[in-house]
């Protein structure tokens, strides 16, 4: 049974500053996850998104994930209950005032992500740092729009967050060394593996998977394989624990077609063009599992392949 003391400082020389309370910037499958493991590490967590209703089902989300937790004897359930108490609902930017880091966790866009940070900025106070759970996008060009390019970084967690153990830390041009000795000290703290990327399209972990899954894709688009043939393929040929079209349905294919882009653009090379049939299901709106259809349909008993 792990029982999770609250955290001491994580100052351990002089390059650290101290966090204790951190915000989240949205409330979604990343951000209730990054609550959901900063909370059991005994941080208190602003967890804030645009409709607070948002916010309560996150709640009840993260309720529901530590509560299989207790099943699997990982955690015990004062421990959950102790984590619960330390997310507060946070309606307004406003409420991030006194917080020590802030990770925005919105949709991978960046005109999104440099609105949040405008109005985000002139409330925190001038030692915090802000940090973004983006998977793709420049971290030199989004901390170039705040106030504080040095005291700012690139905090990438993996999906599932509670389940995954590594998180790619990125520096921009500008971020500093106490900056980033804070950063991964707080990760460290959170019981994951921080693997430090280059500030280049994608980083490691998608500029890999990515492309793969485009290219899978592809192979469907061609009539290579049929979903299952695809999928089966690469669980039972290469041991992948999912197949890539399945892991597309559960990153989000708008976030696969976002990161491509991306790659595309950032790359100026062909082979990492997105495949047409990747754009068709993203504009008629099948997203995978968050919209319940995909590459497969969710709505029955059981998934099933859509082509």
């Amino acid at each position: 049974m792990v029982t999770l003391a609250a955290p001491k400082s994580v100052r351990t020389n002089a390059m650290q500053l101290d966090i204790h309370k951190v915000g989240v910037i949205g409330a979604g499958q990343m951000g209730n996850g990054i609550a959901h493991v900063c909370a059991l590490s005994g941080f208190s967590v602003l967890l804030n998104d645009i409709a607070l209703d948002r916010v309560k089902s996150s709640l009840a989300t993260i309720n529901g994930n530590m509560a299989r937790q207790v099943g699997k004897n990982l955690i015990s359930e004062e421990d959950r209950k102790a984590a619960l108490g330390r997310i507060t609902p946070a309606e307004k930017l406003d409420a991030l005032a006194d917080c020590d880091l802030v990770i925005e966790t919105a949709a991978e866009k960046e005109d999104v992500k440099v609105r949040i940070f405008a109005e985000l900025c002139p409330v925190l106070k001038p030692e915090a740092i802000v940090g973004t759970n983006t998977s793709s996008i420049s971290i030199t060009r989004l901390a170039s729009t705040t106030d504080r390019p040095e005291k700012f970084i690139g905090i990438h967690f993996m999906n599932p967050v509670p389940l995954m153990e590594l998180v790619e830390l990125v520096r921009g041009i500008a971020t500093n060394d106490t900056t980033f000795e804070t950063t991964k000290a707080f990760v460290t703290k959170l019981g994951k593996i921080p693997a430090v990327a280059e500030d280049f399209p994608a980083f490691i972990v998608n500029r890999i998977l990515l492309p793969m899954i485009n290219e899978a894709i592809y192979t469907l688009y061609e009539g290579v394989g049929t979903v299952e043939a695809i999928d089966t393929a690469m669980r039972l040929g290469a041991h992948h624990p999912m197949g890539p079209l399945q892991l597309a349905d559960f990153i989000g294919l708008d976030t696969c077609l976002a990161v491509m882009q991306v790659l595309h653009e950032g790359l100026a090379d062909s082979k990492y063009r997105p495949c047409p049939l990747l754009v068709k299901y993203v504009e008629a709106g099948w997203l995978g599992r968050k919209t319940q259809r995909g590459f497969y349909d969710y709505r029955g008993e059981k998934p099933v392949p859509t082509r």
